[in-house]
């Protein structure tokens, strides 16, 4: 269980701290909720204590984790299927395990790819997705401000 102030991560939105734990009524039914601020889009989510587990909320990866993601960003792409919706749903279900290593590579295909074909506009928005998951899970690790872990994503396809 997270306590109040713990950095998580909230698969397909990002990464946020956890700012309270609070009992309330929804639907009838009376719980435990994480209440998590969101820093990207300055969101707040609800997220009932009991399904943290199972929707994939998770603790911020430690500076080693940092260093792994830059390192993955940096090399080259793996392959893809030159199907659009094939690739678009391979990279869905990695955006979706709210696995930060997947999302980076998720991240490094899709510019490498713009880079050379370009990008459908459905790709072009996943990618701009899964670099605000990546910001945000970097900007709470290395406690940068939000533009300054843009510039370390940034400067690793440079």
């Amino acid at each position: 269980m997270f306590k109040i102030g713990d950095k998580v991560v909230y698969p397909m939105h990002g990464a946020g701290v956890i700012e309270a734990i609070e009992e309330k009524e929804v639907l009838g039914e009376r719980r435990l909720y994480y209440i998590l601020r969101l820093p990207v889009g300055d969101m707040k989510v609800m997220i009932p204590i009991s399904n943290g587990e199972e929707v994939g909320l998770r603790g911020v990866v430690d500076r080693e984790g940092v260093k792994k993601v830059i390192h993955i960003l940096r090399q080259q792409s793996s392959s893809m299927s030159p199907n659009w919706n094939r690739r678009y749903r391979a990279n869905l279900e990695k955006i979706k395990s709210g696995n930060i290593y997947e999302v980076a590579e998720v991240v490094r295909n899709l510019v490498k790819r713009d880079r050379e074909k370009g990008l459908s506009s459905g790709e072009r928005k996943m990618l701009e997705n899964a670099r605000q998951i990546l910001i945000s899970e970097l900007a709470l690790a290395t406690e940068l401000e939000e533009e300054k872990a843009q510039l370390l994503i940034d400067g690793a396809f440079a």
